[in-house]
């Protein structure tokens, strides 16, 4: 018998996983051949003694021939010999069970055949064919499965240290507690055990399951739950905690996190539920433990394949794809199989990342880049002329807080007449669904950033009512890690070694995650009937410095003692608290539990509109900043400006290097 086997062995003393015979399907075909024969005549000698064996040989011949005829076309017909054995898992098992007892059954409906035709012989008695069955499973799925065992299971040899490589790290081997005995916590440890390679010693599992507590997964002992952190690290001198708790909330990865740190051990964690789209857990996947993981709710899960359905077939444009929002967008909308998608900004090199990054994940998907700005009329037509677009999802905006302040003018020809531009466009060529993405500083605003926004919510409540289509936005609260975010400006402060700039002690957000707010704008699509805002149910706010103090915690710092925090003063434009609802607006629920709708009790007719953009558009041409936030003032109900002290926020802006963050 020829195999095919790779050389040597691993430095650790073990057979690695490329070090397994490959058997050839024929060599199954020859085993089967044997196994068949063998457990026929085993079956006849567990039902009869010496005597019956004797009267019945001629019925165990006829039977065993059939065996032959018959088992080995069913075990073709179930895939016995088209499988790679070495992958072998419960699907195989199944598949072999089922083959067996196929065979087994068509092969004693042969021989009652055979013997109602022509043939005389004693008739079996009724038990032999199930105790055919019973003996062929063990004997057709051993072969099989004992190539998975060999091939996913290393095998111990003592090494010339005379230690069992299974039992005792390597000295290049990290030693390793992983927190989780559950599915994702037994991927990890299997992966560790069979490549020696990635430098980790599965030292102990931890689960806060009392049930799991002295038992074992391949191998390792679970031994106890979080609190017997410290223990274990001292006891067995542990130097890394790894967190395989992927849909665990983030107030128990809190938890382990601030043990660990009292431990004084370095911790990590496997991908977050959003990130663990293939269902695949690897230790290559293992990273620092992140912000994302820390907040003060539950991640928001929102079914995107039933919200994205009316995406497939159609003809997608997204407005500012580059930046952080946009781009995620266009992953997600990719992923809902469109006909087209368009991806359209300013900026060239952003466009370029996202282009590459889909038709690289999507190659049969067909992807146009578009550089445009989107407040040149004639431009938008020429693209909606060419490529009719289904439905527009408009994330292109000027965000950041501070800088609009001093360029009040810039922020209106964006924000505001930008958007009314696509809206027209929009309405003109017969986009069926429009999507703008709003923001919380939009509600009640006191910076020209929410004033603008608040302007572009209302020009699309007004398209929507002139179109009767379902056009809608979508209020955000701050979304972590977006572009000029508090917590990019946080993390690099704190590589730094300090301090860590907050405004004001009470400074709080709404938080999100960049996956729940991208998947709320587009179920927002889907809900959608005409001129609604829908808002994420984004639970509490959360403090600015309490975000900071576990950032510096998650560095393996010390908030006070290794990285300050010092508060500056509130910078122009900023809130100490958000809102998520205007003061004639009224939240009201949807069918989805965690996206509300804003009910408002105001209506703007478009004359009003149009009269109060026709003044703005002139006001902005002349380039006068006072008198474009005086007519913003006018204009946006709830708007009251901060007091604006150039200088002083110049000052400010450059020591906090900080865009939109708070």
């Amino acid at each position: 018998m020829t195999l095919a086997t790779a050389e040597g062995k691993t430095r650790q003393g073990h057979w690695s996983s490329e070090d397994v015979p490959v058997f050839r399907n024929r060599y199954f075909v020859a085993a089967d051949v044997v196994l068949i024969g063998l457990a026929a005549a085993v079956a006849f000698c567990l039902r009869l003694d010496l005597d019956g064996l004797r009267a019945y040989r001629r019925t165990l011949l006829i039977f065993g021939g059939l065996a032959f005829l018959v088992k080995l076309p069913v075990f073709y017909l179930f895939g016995l010999y088209r499988r790679y054995w070495r992958y072998a898992g419960a699907r195989e098992a199944v598949d072999i069970t089922l083959a067996a007892l196929c065979g087994s059954a068509v092969t004693t409906v042969a021989l009652y055949s055979l013997a109602s035709l022509c043939l005389s012989f004693p008739p079996i008695p009724r038990s032999i064919p199930i105790l055919d069955w019973l003996v062929s499973l063990p004997l057709i799925g051993g072969v099989r499965f004992t190539l998975r065992i060999l091939g996913h299971r290393p095998l111990p040899l003592v090494g010339s240290n005379g230690r069992d490589p299974l039992k005792t790290p390597a000295d290049h081997q990290r030693r390793v507690l992983v927190m989780g005995a559950g599915d994702a916590g037994a991927m990890i440890v299997r992966e560790m055990l069979e490549n020696p390679g990635l430098g980790l010693f599965p030292v102990a599992f931890l689960d806060d399951n009392p049930a799991k507590s002295g038992m074992t997964v391949h191998g390792v002992p679970v031994r106890g739950n979080r609190d017997a952190i410290p223990r274990l690290v001292d006891h067995d001198e542990a130097e890394e905690v790894i967190i395989a708790m992927p849909t665990a909330p983030g107030r128990a990865i809190r938890d382990v996190v601030q043990i660990c740190q009292r431990a004084g051990v370095r911790c990590r964690t496997i991908p977050g539920i959003f990130e663990l789209i293939s269902g695949r857990v690897s230790v290559r996947e293992v990273r620092d433990v992140s912000i994302d993981d820390l907040l003060r709710r539950d991640p928001i899960e929102i079914d995107g394949r039933d919200g994205g359905r009316y995406l497939r077939g159609a003809g997608v444009l997204v407005t500012g794809a580059g930046g952080s929002i946009g781009s995620e967008l266009c992953r997600q909308i990719a992923a809902s199989c469109p006909r087209r998608l368009l991806l359209v900004g300013h900026g060239e090199t952003s466009i370029y990342r996202i282009l590459a990054e889909v038709r690289a994940s999507f190659a049969d998907l067909d992807v146009r880049p578009i550089i445009a700005d989107i407040r040149h009329r004639r431009r938008l037509d020429a693209i909606f002329r060419a490529h009719q677009p289904d439905a527009v999802f408009h994330a292109a905006a000027h965000k950041h807080v501070p800088l609009m302040e001093c360029n009040a003018p810039e922020a209106v020809t964006n924000n505001v007449l930008g958007t009314y531009a696509l809206l027209s466009a929009a309405a003109a060529h017969d986009v069926r669904r429009f999507v703008l993405i709003s923001t919380d500083k939009a509600v009640n605003p006191v910076n020209v950033m929410g004033a603008t926004k608040r302007l572009a919510e209302l020009l699309v409540q007004d398209a929507a009512r002139r179109t009767g289509r379902p056009y809608v936005a979508v209020r955000f609260g701050n979304v972590l890690g977006s572009r000029g975010s508090v917590v990019p400006l946080f993390q690099k402060q704190i590589a730094r070694g300090g301090p860590v700039t907050v405004t004001h002690p009470d400074m709080e957000r709404y938080f999100m995650t960049i996956p729940e707010a991208v998947q709320l704008v587009i179920q927002a699509g889907a809900l959608g009937e005409g001129g609604e805002i829908f808002v994420l149910d984004m639970g509490e706010q959360v403090r600015i410095v309490d975000l900071a103090r576990h950032l510096i915690r998650l560095s393996g710092l010390e908030p006070g003692r290794d990285v300050d925090i010092v508060f500056t003063e509130p910078r122009p434009g900023e809130k100490l608290s958000e809102e998520l609802f205007c003061e004639d607006e009224e939240p009201c629920p949807t069918h989805h539990e965690k996206i509300l709708r804003a009910r408002s009790t105001d209506g703007w007719s478009t004359e009003r509109l149009t009269h109060h953009l026709e003044a703005l558009e002139a006001l902005t041409r002349a380039g006068d900043p006072d008198r474009v936030l005086a007519k913003l003032q006018e204009t946006v109900p709830g708007y009251r400006p901060r007091p604006s002290m150039p200088e002083a926020f110049h000052q400010a802006f450059v020591k906090q290097e900080d865009g939109e963050s708070q």
